[in-house]
């Protein structure tokens, strides 16, 4: 096996086993790691409109509307009026969504945890830098680095 496909099949078994173990823990809250992951962007976005958030998700590519009708109907995520457009609505948590996002929070530094002992000794910082360089310009590395600009601008305006 060539070192370059051996860190390609390397990469898809990591993603494989995260989202395997992710879905576990995530399987006694009833959410699916998509949903998981719409929760979480709109606790620390909110509110957003449909446009905004699928352009701060990983999990998917366009529109996310069919995640959140799932999330609408479980009463997890409520659509609002667009104050600014007419056409448009803003999503937000309903208070279960904003418990449910908490819960998932706790989940994922069960996972962050784990991703930690397991890597322990290794610089995190060098693997990062080498995923930028398969991710960056590519949807998903786009959707990273929105989520790190907002993170950084809400950080600051503090």
């Amino acid at each position: 096996m060539q070192p370059v496909e051996e860190f390609r099949y390397l990469v898809l078994a990591a993603q494989r086993e995260g989202n395997r173990l992710l879905t576990e823990a995530l399987r006694p809250l009833d959410l699916t790691p998509s949903q998981a992951e719409v929760l979480r962007v709109l606790e620390e976005h909110q509110p957003l409109s449909l446009i905004a958030l699928g352009d701060l998700l990983v999990c998917e590519n366009g529109s996310p509307s069919r995640l959140v009708n799932g999330l609408v109907e479980a009463d997890l995520v409520k659509r609002l009026p667009s104050a600014t457009n007419g056409r448009m609505v803003t999503l937000t948590l309903t208070e279960t969504g904003e418990e449910m996002a908490t819960r998932v929070r706790a989940v994922e530094a069960t996972l962050y945890e784990f991703i930690t002992k397991a890597t322990q000794g290794q610089s995190l910082s060098e693997g990062i830098t080498l995923l930028w360089c398969l991710v960056e310009g590519r949807p998903g590395g786009e959707a990273i680095a929105r989520r790190k600009r907002r993170a950084h601008e809400a950080s600051e305006a503090l």
